[in-house]
């Protein structure tokens, strides 16, 4: 991420699949003035719907130095983390009417784009052109995955994985430890800055089921 006098460009990192009703798991960081703190935006659409958006200020500069920002997505949920520390985790609720993408192969994308229409501060602040070139770069990239091939997943079924992939994806049934429940909700107590579950003036007929969820 450029680490100039002003940055309003958005860096997305995202999974997300094809068509009108597309699957999509978004982590982004929204552009800010220098000096101001800058938010991690997340996301998840399933049948082309999102409005799931939790955002989050960190614990660290994140211009300083690399940082690791993962995404589990299995069956049953996906969860964000950073350096190791889960922020957020969106559970499968299909049983409650929930929609949860997980029918759809999905791809890695990766871009640096201009979200200033709302990105930042609501779309207030435009993007200062004369900071140009905006660079951002990665390093030690990695990714466990169920292939699609010819119409069939290398993990077998949404729900069980062959027994000679089980032990290699043994993230396809992973879950939070109490370990790692406790430090999700140390985030989310301390450094979550918006929470959809919580604007009922943006869902004035209800929250959305799964907010109803402790």
């Amino acid at each position: 991420m450029a680490n100039s006098e002003c940055v309003f460009f958005e860096m997305n990192l995202q999974l997300s699949s094809k068509g009108s009703a597309w699957d999509e798991i978004d982590f982004e960081f929204l552009g800010n003035l220098s000096g101001d703190p800058y938010i991690l935006h997340t996301n998840v659409f399933s049948q082309g719907k999102g409005n799931r958006e939790q955002q989050f200020y960190l614990w660290f500069d994140p211009t300083a130095d690399f940082h690791t920002y993962s995404i589990l997505w299995n069956p049953q949920r996906i969860v964000f983390s950073v350096d190791g520390t889960p922020i957020r985790e969106f559970k499968n609720l299909e049983s409650m009417g929930v929609p949860f993408p997980k029918n759809q192969p999905m791809r890695i994308y990766s871009s640096l784009w201009n979200a200033d229409d709302w990105a930042t501060r609501g779309g207030l602040v435009k993007t200062d052109w004369t900071q140009a070139p905006f660079t951002a770069s990665y390093r030690n990239f990695n990714a466990e995955a169920c292939v699609l091939s010819n119409g069939a997943s290398s993990c077998g079924t949404n729900t069980s994985p062959p027994a000679s992939s089980a032990a290699a994806n043994a993230w396809f049934s992973e879950e939070l430890d109490s370990t790692r429940q406790e430090r999700l909700k140390w985030v989310q107590k301390n450094y979550m800055v918006y929470n959809y579950c919580k604007d009922t003036n943006r869902f004035p007929q209800g929250l959305p089921p799964e907010c109803n969820m402790a």
